[in-house]
């Protein structure tokens, strides 16, 4: 069995395919799995670590902010996409695959349409509430469309075999239990928030939170555990001229957090970003949320995101424009100062989680080849 996958550009595409491909050769041990990537791309990297055969293909995105940068990017973008149809198939010839799956990214677009056009059945799997412009494209060539969250239905063509699968989860968030993760922490019976803006950081987020880490390293109300991110270096000083005591017990301030299960385990409030893979993680985990979708996304598909947990009760969110260090504390406060609503919250996340995206999603696959 020969399986070809494709999926790029972010975490959020790259994450979900690694782990299909995981629940693949956990069914199936003698499956052939190639990957098809942009050879600049993260995933080049994971997927190669990962141990995966790797098929490099050059695709990029339109830019739609116009500079003479960007003009030049488009046309290397048109350039790519003139050639990228011969190059898919090329590539199809080669792995002769018997089953195609897309998560999305610029590189899953021409690949996957070609497989499809070659004869190969194709699954798409979309991760986001408000389905991408990849997806949408791919969803007449599919023989199944997976989501993520049942909102992205509506926002597809009716008549399509659409199915509800979740996103994929990393095990040990689907198996870290809260009490441990707070011993293994040494955090005490005090509230625990816990915040980042990504691996990266997220400037907004950062400076938005400084209000409420100066007050807690002063009041000592609530445990706080902050990733800042790599390009986050500024908060610390900022803190400081600011008057908070860094060193303070009940505050964790970290560039990265590489031990995200724990701490997510142990939280009892999450302020975040909204991307895809994060919001499964914390429905998974059942957890409050205070959410501030990135604008800097296509078709703002991360407020569509929060949003389909801000409708069931999981969470607040907040628009960056209007994010203040002020509205922060009142909305992390108003949580946390209310325990019933912070059970409720905790509770409508654990309901939306879908825990076994992946042995639904391999459960299609072996449907559609008859296995």
């Amino acid at each position: 069995m020969k399986v070809l996958i494709a999926g790029g550009g972010t975490a959020g595409h790259i994450n979900p395919a690694l782990a299909i491909a995981e629940g693949i050769m956990k069914r199936w041990p003698d499956a052939e799995i190639t990957f098809v990537g942009t050879p600049t791309g993260m995933e080049a990297d994971l997927v190669k670590r990962a141990g995966y055969d790797f098929e490099p293909m050059k695709v990029a995105g339109f830019q739609r902010k116009l500079s003479l940068e960007n003009i030049k990017r488009n046309i290397q973008a048109v350039w790519y996409l003139v050639r990228s149809g011969s190059a898919a198939k090329k590539i199809v010839k080669k792995v002769n695959p018997d089953l195609a799956i897309g998560t999305g990214g610029y590189v899953s677009g021409p690949i996957m349409r070609k497989a499809a056009q070659m004869g190969v059945p194709l699954m798409i799997h979309e991760q986001n509430a408000f389905p991408g412009v990849t997806t949408k494209m791919l969803s007449k060539h599919a023989k199944v469309i997976m989501l993520a969250v049942e909102d992205a239905r509506p926002r597809l063509d009716s008549g399509l075999d659409i199915r509800l699968t979740g996103n994929p989860v990393r095990a040990d968030v689907l198996s870290y239990d809260k009490s441990k993760a707070r011993e293994e922490l040494g955090v005490d019976d005090r509230p625990l928030v816990l915040s980042f803006g990504g691996s990266l950081g997220a400037r907004r987020i950062n400076e938005g939170m400084s209000n409420l880490l100066v007050r807690s390293s002063k009041d000592g109300k609530y445990n706080h555990i902050h990733g800042y991110g790599r390009y986050g270096s500024f908060l610390p000083p900022l803190l400081k001229d600011m008057g908070g005591d860094l060193d303070a017990g009940n505050l964790d301030i970290r560039e990265y957090i590489n031990d995200m299960p724990r701490v997510m385990a142990a939280a009892d409030l999450v302020v975040s970003r909204a991307g895809a893979i994060t919001l499964s993680e914390l429905q998974a985990q059942g957890k409050a949320c205070i959410l501030i979708p990135s604008p800097n996304v296509a078709e703002n598909h991360q407020y569509h995101n929060a949003m389909a947990m801000v409708n069931k009760g999981a969470a607040d969110v907040i628009v960056e424009a209007d994010l203040t260090g002020e509205l922060l504390m009142q909305k992390v406060d108003a949580i946390l100062q209310d325990p019933e609503k912070v059970q409720k919250m905790a509770l409508a996340s654990r309901n939306m989680a879908i825990t076994d995206a992946v042995e639904r999603i391999t459960d299609i696959a072996a449907e559609i080849l008859g296995k």
